[in-house]
This record gives C-alpha cells, sequence and structure tokens, in this order.
C-alpha cells in the first residue's frame, strides 16, 4: 500500500510542477512581444556582383492560404498533424503515442511534432540540438499559438516548409514540379507535394518517381481514414498522369544548389551569426559566386560525361589570390543527387600530391636537373619489409632521369625515392603548412597519393603556389547582413607568407612540362593530349589511382580542382581519365577567352638555364632536344651533375 502511495505522491507533484512550469510558459509566452514570423525565414543569397540567385521565403514569395489549393491544405493536416485545428500547439496524445510506439520497437519510427512546432523549427538556422534550443522552441510554440490565428500559422508554415531542389514554400515547390500556381494544384499534385517534405531527398518525383509514388499513396490513403476524400477520388488521384517539369523561371543551372548548400554549410561554422533568425529578421549573405564560371563549369562537365550517366564528378573554381571560391559542383545534377561531393566527400589524390612533395624538395636543395634513375625498384625497410611501387603502364626510363621529367610523365618511383631521402615526416608537414588537415600516414606509398583528402583544402594548397606562396582562407561567403542592413560578418582576407617565392616560381614552371612536347622521350608527359586546347601557358597536375581521377591547374587568375568517379568506389576504366583533363581545359580555355594572357614575373634571383630535360644537363642552341628550365642562381647544373640514388652510401 505505501508503495501505491509514493507512486501517487510522485505523479502528484509532477503533475503539479508541469501544471506550474506550463502556466508560467504560457504567461510568460503572453506577455511577449508577438513574434514577426512573415519575415523570419527569409535567406537571401547574392553573387560577386549583389545579384539575388537565391531566395529561400522572403516576403515576395509569400502567397496567403486562399491562394493555395485546398487539397494540398487537406492533404497537409492529414498527413502532418490531424488535430491540428484542436490543439495548443502540443499534441500530447500523439506524443505519448510515439513515445510508446518507439519504445516498444527500440527505434524512432515515429515522430509527434505538430504543424506549429516545425514552423518554429523552421524559423532557426539549424546548428544545433542543445537543450537551450529545445526550451526555445517550446516557449515560441506558444508564442505562436498565442499571438497567431491556426489559419496564420499553418499559412507561414507552407510558405516556409522545404519541398526539396532548394524550393522553399509551396508556390515555389508548385511552380518548379508543375509550371503552375499553388492554388491551381489537383488533388494527384497535392499528395506527390505533400509527401516530399518527410524526406526531400528521396520521395522528390524527380529523384525518385517511383518511391514518390507510393509515398503519394500513402497521403491518399491518410486522407480517406480522416475522412478528406473517398477511395473513388483516392484511386484517381493516384492513377492520374503526373507531368513533373523540375525547372526554375529563374536561373537554371542544375548545379547551383551545390554551391548553396556549401554557403549554408559555411555558415554554419561562423561564430558571428545568431542561431535564429528571429534575431536577425532573416539574412542576406553575399557569396563569391561567379554564375558566368559556375555556368561554364557545369557546362563542361555535361559535355564531356554526356556518354556516361553513372559517373560523378565534383569540382571548384577558386581565385587564388583571395582564396574566393566562384564555382563549385558537387555533383552532375542536384535534382538526382543532393549529395554534395564537394564538402562532404574525402578521396584518394594519387599523383595530384607530388607537387607537395617536390616543393618541400626544393626547398631541401634538388633543383630542376636533380636526377633519380627511373627503374623498377623495391624497397626494403629495417623491419623486412618491401614496397615495389610501379610507373604507370610499367614503363620505366631505366636511366636517370631530372626532376623536370618526373613530374612530366608523374614518375612514382622518383616520387617515392624522394620522398624516402627526404624522410616521410618531410611530406606530411608540408601539406599540414599548406593547410591540409586531413590525416595523413608517415608512409613510403603517400608520395602518390594514397592519402584521402577532400577537394576544396587540395585547391586550398594548390592555392599557394598559384599565388606565389601565400595560404589563404578558402571561402564562398564574403559578407553576411541581418535584414535591416547590419554588418554580421566579413572574410578576412589576409594572406600569410609560407613559401619561397622563388622556388613556387621553379615549381610553377616545371608544372609546364606535363603537356610539353619537348618531353617526349621513352615516355610522354601525362596532359599532353590536351595539349591542343591550351591557348596560354598554365601549370597542371594529373593524378589517378584506381577509382579517382584528378586534376589541378592554375594560373594567376584562376585555380580549378575536377574529381571523377563513381560513388561507390567502383574501379574507372583507362577511357575515364581523360575526363578531368578535358572538363579542366575546356573550363580554364571558356572562362578566360576574353583575359588577358598573364603568367608569373621571373624573380630576380632566379636564371634560366638551356638543358636536356631529360637528364637536366646543360647543352647549347644545336642539341635537338633542349628546354630552358629555371634555377636559383648558383645552383645550375652542369655536366658532372649527381644522380642521388648513384651515390655509394
Amino acid at each position: 500500500m505505501k508503495i501505491f502511495k509514493k507512486i501517487f505522491k510522485f505523479l502528484f507533484f509532477a503533475f503539479l510542477l508541469l501544471f506550474i512550469l506550463g502556466f508560467s510558459l504560457y504567461g510568460y509566452s503572453r506577455v511577449s512581444s508577438k513574434l514577426e514570423i512573415k519575415n523570419a525565414n527569409n535567406i537571401s543569397l547574392y553573387d560577386k556582383d549583389g545579384n539575388l540567385f537565391f531566395m529561400g521565403n522572403g516576403t515576395s514569395q509569400w502567397i496567403s492560404l486562399d491562394d493555395i489549393s485546398k487539397y494540398l491544405i487537406d492533404a497537409t493536416i492529414s498527413t502532418e498533424d490531424k488535430n491540428f485545428y484542436s490543439h495548443f500547439g502540443f499534441d500530447f496524445l500523439r506524443i505519448l503515442k510515439a513515445g510508446w510506439v518507439n519504445i516498444t520497437s527500440g527505434k524512432t519510427k515515429q515522430g509527434a511534432s505538430t504543424i506549429s512546432q516545425q514552423y518554429v523549427k523552421n524559423l532557426f538556422l539549424d546548428f544545433d540540438k542543445t537543450w537551450e534550443r529545445k526550451w526555445n522552441e517550446l516557449w515560441l510554440t506558444l508564442n505562436m499559438e498565442i499571438h497567431y490565428s491556426k489559419d496564420e500559422i499553418l499559412e507561414g508554415y507552407l510558405n516556409t516548409i522545404n519541398y526539396g531542389h532548394g524550393m522553399y514554400g509551396v508556390e515555389n515547390a508548385s511552380q518548379f514540379y508543375f509550371n503552375k500556381s499553388a492554388k491551381d494544384l489537383t488533388l494527384a499534385e497535392a499528395a506527390i507535394l505533400v509527401g516530399i517534405p518527410k524526406s526531400p531527398s528521396n520521395y522528390s518525383p524527380i529523384v525518385n518517381f517511383e518511391l514518390s509514388k507510393s509515398r503519394q499513396k500513402m497521403v491518399l490513403s491518410g486522407m480517406v481514414k480522416n475522412g478528406y476524400i473517398t477511395e473513388e477520388e483516392m484511386e484517381e488521384a493516384y492513377n492520374q498522369e503526373l507531368t513533373i517539369i523540375g525547372k526554375k523561371n529563374s536561373i537554371n543551372l542544375s548545379t547551383l544548389m551545390y554551391y548553396h548548400d556549401a554557403v549554408l554549410n559555411e555558415l554554419e561554422n561562423i561564430d558571428d551569426i545568431p542561431t535564429s533568425f528571429l534575431d536577425t529578421g532573416g539574412l542576406k549573405i553575399y557569396t563569391a559566386l561567379d554564375l558566368n564560371a559556375q555556368s561554364i563549369l557545369e557546362e563542361k562537365m555535361n559535355d564531356n560525361l554526356k556518354d556516361n550517366d553513372k559517373i560523378q564528378a565534383n569540382a571548384i573554381m577558386m581565385d587564388p589570390d583571395t582564396g574566393a571560391i566562384i564555382a563549385l559542383v558537387g555533383g552532375r545534377d542536384y535534382s538526382t543527387s543532393q549529395y554534395n561531393r564537394a564538402i562532404s566527400s574525402k578521396r584518394q589524390v594519387g599523383s595530384v600530391m607530388k607537387p607537395i612533395l617536390y616543393y618541400s624538395a626544393l626547398e631541401n636543395g634538388f633543383t630542376s636537373s636533380t636526377c633519380f634513375t627511373s627503374e623498377e625498384t623495391t624497397f626494403t625497410f629495417s623491419n623486412n619489409q618491401n614496397y615495389s611501387p610501379k610507373n604507370a603502364n610499367e614503363v620505366y626510363g631505366n636511366k636517370p632521369i631530372s626532376l623536370a621529367a618526373a613530374i612530366a610523365y608523374s614518375d612514382n618511383v622518383y616520387a617515392v625515392k624522394t620522398h624516402i631521402f627526404l624522410g616521410e615526416e618531410s611530406l606530411v608537414n608540408m601539406a599540414m603548412r599548406l593547410g591540409i588537415s586531413s590525416p595523413m600516414a608517415e608512409v613510403p606509398s603517400l608520395a602518390l597519393g594514397t592519402s584521402e583528402m577532400n577537394i576544396l583544402e587540395l585547391t586550398s594548397a594548390y592555392a599557394a603556389f598559384a599565388n606565389e606562396g601565400y595560404k589563404v582562407n578558402p571561402h564562398l561567403i564574403t559578407r553576411v547582413e541581418d535584414n535591416n542592413g547590419n554588418v554580421l560578418y566579413e572574410v578576412d582576407d589576409v594572406k600569410e607568407s609560407i613559401l619561397n617565392p622563388s622556388l613556387v616560381y621553379i615549381l610553377n614552371n616545371l608544372l609546364t612540362s606535363t603537356y610539353d612536347s619537348t618531353f617526349i622521350d621513352y615516355n610522354y608527359p601525362t596532359v599532353l593530349a590536351i595539349a591542343s586546347k591550351l591557348s596560354r601557358k598554365y601549370s597542371i597536375k594529373s593524378g589517378t589511382t584506381a577509382t579517382d581521377s584528378w586534376t589541378v591547374g592554375y594560373n594567376p587568375d584562376i585555380i580549378t580542382t575536377v574529381w571523377v568517379g563513381y560513388d561507390d568506389s567502383s574501379n574507372i576504366s583507362s577511357s575515364d581519365y581523360m575526363y578531368t583533363k578535358d572538363i579542366w581545359a575546356d573550363t580554364m580555355e571558356a572562362y578566360l577567352k576574353d583575359r588577358e594572357n598573364v603568367w608569373y614575373d621571373m624573380p630576380d634571383n632566379i636564371v634560366g638555364v638551356m638543358v636536356d630535360p631529360i637528364s637536366g644537363l646543360p647543352v647549347d642552341d644545336s642539341s635537338k632536344k633542349k628546354k630552358v628550365l629555371y634555377y636559383l642562381k648558383g645552383t645550375e647544373p652542369n655536366e658532372n651533375q649527381v644522380v642521388f640514388d648513384e651515390v655509394e652510401n
């Protein structure tokens, strides 16, 4: 009997505490000022010229409840919150039911958020899951219910919900999917739209039509169960033939939303931005986006990949002087895959790791003529482990080759010899100095790019070569303002000098050997196939693994990095390796078409010497094979040039 009294006491005091808490919250919400919800969830994104390219729920997109199809309203209430008009922001019976189902199943199978709660969540930048955040959502829901009618709340919800593909709000979504106003939606179309927000990446009819139809049937069945439509109306709607448009009336780039998502991802890491739109009245985000560059990058990617609908790609274009990312592609088509490979994936980088190694080598006394022997080599280490790197197609010179030739051919044996000669920590330290934060093991194969990296950090590292030695802050956002024009954040473009500009000049010229026919000998330069496309001088490096293909290249104006591969890490074929080179060349040439042809000024302490490009030894004008390579004064090659791996001990 005592145990029941204790339980009764506990339940009584718990109820009393909840009552007091609820009454206090109600009172606090009653005296609190009315939330200005109509403008709260307004995100406006602007390109580098200040032109609006995305608005995610501004007043210009807002439509009244009277201008929304009754089918869509009924379907939304039936699917999301059937007791919407009878509860006060929280459906306690639904909460208890969902809790019981989730506890007994051991999985989160049901949610209990009402339309009011979901609307409040739409007023936040979704940065955290803290208790403070949950508390705010609680009182904001009450505040909204007290100060607004149910129709006003529903109207706001329908104007801010995410319908996928960057379509926020029912009018945007209706125009995008069906090319019609929300007031003209049929029952079938309304049921498709209402099914999307639960998981836009799965239930969009553009992404997966069959799954979308399955979800539509669920929505329609719920409407029958809740008395909104009859069985006959459900069957007629389900069998209605749908025409999915999937286009915007404004800028219609299929990759633009990858840039949008990358901007919001960056925004999450800016401490100066309030976590609630209610503190800002919305945000104006000014970005580095160059719509011309984005359009070119998308066009050239599509042109070159049109015969392979399975392979994926991601690419970025960056201003190396500032770190501003002017174009970003996270996949081939946002409408079919919202996975943003540019910000979320890491892949093995292959031979594009080698310029980082070779800059370190230049710092440690290497020159353009430094030689190792290109031959089949097995390295034996103190733990009796062996490592035998192979050149592509197992092509070896079986003779000493210069650093310039090793870069031209992307010779793996030369790279590993250099890596071990310098000490395996040297490459790791250099990569970290350049801003690469991904884990790197101090192993012989690191020189061949066996570590995984993100395209952003790799491009940022190369930017230090492209801007003659400075570490820059890679960024998409240049400035953020609140709705009143107050500046909340502005990017810091301060650069840090981290490399010797004279050595960078040498490396930049060495990276032109990759498409230089002068290096045709026992092998061919790795990107010679695109040489005919190039109208100006570039530093270029390609890299391949069994599953990845990369091309990175730059001049003083722009750096572009392109990756191609399969999401499931399937092996790519030999023909797939050309994709990144062609996309890169076509993009750079189109972007720079009307710009001045520029290159780097030679520092005073650098001298050019005529040499045989393969051996690195000096020659005169009468030699059939000759090339001007660059050296720090006092390090020019002579006839007694040492071949490092032929020196005893």
